[in-house]
C-alpha cells in the first residue's frame, strides 16, 4: 500500500471514549424501518456505538433466502440518522450499489468476503467510489489470502480513498470448530506488518456464528489489539431474517462491553518490556535451540532421502508417520501440553521434511537422467 494510505485519517473521522474500542453495531440485515429505529435508539443510549451497520442488499449461498430489503432499507436508514442521530454504513457488492449508498449519503460503505475475494469485483467498486472520499472498510476474503485482502485495499488506495479500514470476519474452513468461520488471528498480525497504521477492526459475530461465543471472540480481538469491533444486534434475534443464532440484543450487547476489559490501553511500554525482558531474553534462548535443532534435523532428513532412494523406497512412510505422530501426542499429554498444538507443529516439520527429500529425489533422476 502507498505511503499515503498509511498516513490514513482517523477512520471515518469519529473518535471513541479514550480507552475503549471502535465500535460499530446493528442488525444484521435492514428488515423494517420500526426494527431500525427500535435497535438505534437503544445504542444511542447507551452512547458506545459509533457506526450503525445494517445490510441492505445480502448475498446468500442459495436463492430463496431473505436477500435484503434493499431501496427500501436505505430509506428507513435515512430516517434512522435524521432521528436517531447515529452515521450509517452499509455493504455494497457492485457500482449500482455504490452509486444509491453515494445518493443516500451513507456514512461509510464496506465491502464484504465475498467481494473481496473476487479482484475484478474490488476494482468495479474501487472506480465507482473514486472521488468519493466516503471512509471503506474492507473484510478480509472469504480463503485465507492476506494477499487478496491487502490488494483490495490497494485498489481502493488506488483511487485516491485514504479513509480505510480492515474487517476481520474469519476465514472458510471445513471443519472451524467451535466457530462458524476460523479466526486465524496470524493473518491480522501479517496485514497490520504490511500496512502498520492500518485500523483492523474484528466482526466477531460472523466469527462465531453463535451469540454464546460472540464475547469470548470480542474479548480475544481487545486482547490482541485490534482496533475495535464490529457486532451484529437485533431486538428479537432468534425472529431475525438473516444469521438469527449470532445476534445479540442491545441489552446483551451492552453487557458485553461493560466486561471487555483493555489491558494493554492502560500498560506503559517501558514498564511492560522491563518486566517482561527476563522471560522474553529466556525465549530467545530457546528459540535459538529450536532453530540449531532444526539444522541437525534437516541434515539427519537429507541422509535418510539419500538412504531411501538407495534402496528404492518412497518419500513417505505412512505408518512410520502414524507411529511417530502418536508418539508426540502422547508425550505431549503426559507432560501437560495441549496435543493438538504439538500435532500441529510436527506437521508443519513433517510436510516440510516431505518436501525437502521429494526435491532431493528429483535432484538425484535429473542427474542420473
Amino acid at each position: 500500500m502507498s505511503a499515503a494510505a498509511r498516513r490514513h485519517r482517523p477512520f471515518g473521522h469519529w473518535s471513541p471514549e479514550p480507552g475503549q474500542p471502535w465500535v460499530i453495531a446493528g442488525p444484521c440485515s435492514a428488515e423494517s424501518l420500526d426494527q431500525v429505529l427500535e435497535t438505534a435508539r437503544a445504542l444511542k443510549a447507551d452512547g458506545r456505538t459509533q457506526l450503525f451497520r445494517a445490510g441492505v442488499w445480502k448475498p446468500r449461498t442459495r436463492p430463496g433466502a431473505f436477500e435484503g430489503a434493499g431501496y427500501n432499507a436505505l430509506e428507513w436508514l435515512q430516517i434512522m440518522r435524521t432521528e436517531v442521530g447515529l452515521p450509517f454504513v452499509i455493504e455494497v457488492g457492485n457500482p449500482q450499489h455504490v452509486e444509491r449508498a453515494l445518493a443516500a449519503k451513507a456514512d461509510a460503505v464496506w465491502v464484504g468476503a465475498r467481494t473481496t475475494v473476487n479482484p475484478f469485483y474490488v476494482q468495479e467498486i474501487a472506480e465507482a467510489l473514486k472521488g468519493s472520499q466516503i471512509p471503506v472498510l474492507v473484510k478480509n476474503p472469504i480463503h485465507a489470502d492476506v494477499g487478496l485482502w491487502l490488494g483490495a485495499l490497494e485498489r481502493l488506495d488506488k483511487m485516491g480513498l485514504s479513509d480505510l479500514a480492515a474487517v476481520h470476519r474469519g476465514f472458510f474452513a471445513t471443519h472451524p470448530e467451535p466457530y462458524r468461520n476460523d479466526p486465524r488471528w496470524e493473518l491480522t498480525f501479517e496485514l497490520r506488518r504490511q500496512v502498520p497504521d492500518l485500523p483492523i477492526f474484528c466482526d466477531p459475530s460472523h466469527i462465531a456464528g453463535q451469540r454464546d461465543l460472540v464475547e469470548s471472540v470480542s474479548q480475544i480481538a481487545m486482547d490482541l489489539a485490534l482496533d475495535g469491533l464490529m457486532i451484529e444486534i437485533h431486538p428479537q434475534p432468534d425472529e431475525a431474517l438473516s444469521d438469527a443464532t449470532q445476534q445479540l440484543t442491545p441489552a446483551r450487547f451492552a453487557a458485553l462491553l461493560d466486561r471487555l476489559a483493555r489491558y494493554l490501553e492502560h500498560a506503559d511500554p517501558g514498564a511492560v518490556s522491563t518486566r517482561l525482558s527476563s522471560d522474553r531474553d529466556q525465549l530467545d534462548q530457546i528459540d535459538a535451540q529450536l532453530v540449531e535443532l532444526i539444522q541437525h534435523r534437516q541434515e539427519i532428513v537429507e541422509r535418510l532421502a539419500h538412504r531411501k532412494l538407495e534402496l528404492g523406497a518412497s518419500v513417505f512412510q505412512m505408518d512410520r508417520w502414524l507411529d511417530m505422530l502418536d508418539q508426540r501426542e502422547s508425550q505431549a499429554a503426559k507432560l501437560g501440553l495441549d496435543p493438538n498444538y504439538v500435532k500441529a507443529f510436527f506437521e508443519l516439520v513433517h510436510r516440510y521434511s516431505v518436501q525437502h527429500q521429494a526435491a532431493i529425489y528429483q535432484e538425484q533422476r535429473r542427474e542420473e537422467a
